[in-house]
């Protein structure tokens, strides 16, 4: 009871701040309770404080970010943009349309969908209305989507930002807030094409935006499943079992094994099996010879999923990315709803970590100082039941898709651009017009609104009479490459005098000719 009654004091002293120190009658009161009353006490301490504004009546605020999310300045969202244009070019190339859905989702259509990542969703608090939670990935919405409007064909893309209540590691593209980037085939279609443009739509987005290295880890959920029914998992262990296997991409089997057996009740035997399996990569070839395996081949689910695999590797061939694709018994993923073919894409480098600003800092994780260890940047696989499990009937609408990691792609996309020595530009403007005299203020807006009215990107600097060094210097600061100069003679003459700013090279043009001459000078910029 002393040592209760001292951490009493320091309790109520720490809480009340030097200004409300507490009493002796307050103590004797509080070291008579129980611990349950003494919480109920220290809960209206804490509102108290709260309302007189901490202590010595300071309220310490600290300006940042919230945790495991970040700003972005022009140059980064520069690169973004830059980013987010290639991978849209890549799925409309493909022929998919886009949708949005809202933010938020009814906690019920969230639940149950996501295996042991479902601790992750963000939930709303309860405004006395509808139980609400953020999304967690933009799969779900959109099969929640399909059912509520009875579609049962589409091929769409999704760009928006979904929320994980995630452990970040910052420099490595691992926040709270982040962007997806889903693209889907909804339908009833033959076996394995749909699935087959997918892994093409990876491998030409991760070529094009030319990242280094990469290969695609392909599997099936099937063949994992008949894996573990010829090893001797139970049944009810299946979904469970999985998620430890997902691990192996950043835990070493021995690990991996010992929460098979000592967390989710395995035997040691079972757990071997397995890590035979589980060791296996290759292509075709491998999918060959495991339909020739003396399990596997008993196994209904296993061979329909190698036939499919087979039968997959051979569109591959056609669409010529078999140099990237390995089929990898190890590939899992966690979520629930993957009913056949899964991937994902994983860059084979690691980079120097950026140096975050300090408003990031408070998101990042001991340990990440090393480097960019960016590990998958795309995932995906077929969920041919998730649309039933939305529609009053049970309906099933067939649906395969892949979501590109963004922001893991970003951060690579920024260190890129550090170590280069090329300015990024933070705007698309194709001239300044400037004055090379005073008081020409009204003609230098007259011609800048011409320009406009034409769709020429123009800026003007805000002051009446600037000097033409200035200005000069602002293009070469933020990377315009024209300068349309007026004077009181080219005015005379009809004429603007157009330098191009890398060369500071000049020519008269006609007003009349201004902006041909522009679009001509710039259509390669």
């Amino acid at each position: 009871m002393a040592t209760l009654g001292l951490g009493c004091v320091r309790l109520c002293t720490g809480l009340m701040g030097r200004r409300a120190a507490p009493s002796v009658r307050s103590l004797r009161y509080l070291c008579g309770m129980t611990v349950s009353q003494i919480d109920e006490e220290v809960a209206k301490l804490l509102q108290l404080k709260a309302q007189l504004g901490g202590d010595d009546g300071k309220h310490t605020f600290v300006l940042k970010t919230a945790k495991g999310t970040r700003d972005y300045n022009p140059k980064q969202m520069a690169i973004r943009e830059k980013v987010f244009n290639t991978i849209i070019s890549c799925f409309k190339r493909h022929g998919a349309e886009t949708i949005d859905t809202p933010v938020f989702e009814l906690k019920e259509t969230l639940t149950g969908k996501y295996g042991e990542d479902s601790k992750l969703i963000y939930d709303l608090k309860d405004q006395g209305g509808e139980l609400l939670s953020l999304r967690y990935d933009l799969t779900v919405p959109f099969a929640r989507y399909l059912a509520m409007n009875k579609i049962t064909n589409i091929k769409r893309y999704h760009i928006a930002k979904v929320y994980r209540r995630d452990n970040p590691a910052m420099t490595r593209g691992r926040y709270r807030e982040f962007y997806q980037c889903d693209f889907d085939i909804a339908g009833q279609y033959d076996p394995m094409i749909p699935d087959a443009e997918c892994l093409k739509i990876v491998y030409e987005i991760l070529s094009e935006l030319d990242l280094g290295d990469f290969h695609i880890k392909v599997n099936d959920r099937r063949i994992l499943d008949g894996m573990f029914a010829v090893c001797g998992v139970p049944d009810e262990k299946f979904r469970t079992i999985c998620s430890t296997v997902d691990k192996l991409d950043k835990m070493p089997w021995e690990d991996v094994k010992n929460e098979m057996v000592k967390e989710k009740g395995l035997s040691e035997e079972v757990a071997d099996q397995i890590g035979e399996y589980v060791s296996m990569q290759g292509g075709m070839n491998l999918a060959e010879k495991l339909l020739q395996d003396p399990k596997l081949s008993q196994n209904k689910q296993a061979c329909a999923g190698l036939t499919d695999m087979k039968q997959l590797f051979s569109f591959l061939q056609l669409f010529q990315v078999t140099d990237k694709v390995v089929f990898d018994l190890s590939l899992a993923r966690g979520l629930d709803y993957y009913t056949g073919v899964i991937y994902e894409a994983v860059l084979c480098q690691t980079l120097q970590a950026p140096t975050p600003a300090p408003a990031e800092q408070n998101g990042a994780v001991s340990g990440d100082e090393g480097g960019v260890s960016v590990g998958s940047v795309a995932g995906g696989g077929r969920y041919d039941g998730l649309v039933g499990m939305f529609d009053p009937k049970g309906r099933k609408v067939p649906c395969v898709g892949v979501s590109i990691g963004i922001e893991r792609i970003f951060s690579i996309m920024e260190q890129k651009a550090e170590l280069s020595a090329e300015k990024v530009r933070t705007t698309e403007t194709q001239v300044l017009v400037a004055s090379a005299q005073k008081n020409l203020l009204e003609e230098r807006l007259k011609l800048t609104a011409e320009l406009w009215n034409e769709g020429i990107k123009a800026e003007v600097l805000y002051k009446k009479n600037p000097k033409l060094l200035t200005q000069l210097q602002h293009c070469e600061e933020t990377g315009i490459p024209l300068v349309a100069i007026l004077g009181e003679q080219e005015l005379k003459e009809g004429v603007v005098k157009l330098r191009n700013v890398a060369t500071r090279e000049e020519v008269d043009v006609s007003r009349a000719e201004l902006v041909e001459e522009i679009k001509k000078r710039t259509s390669d910029s």
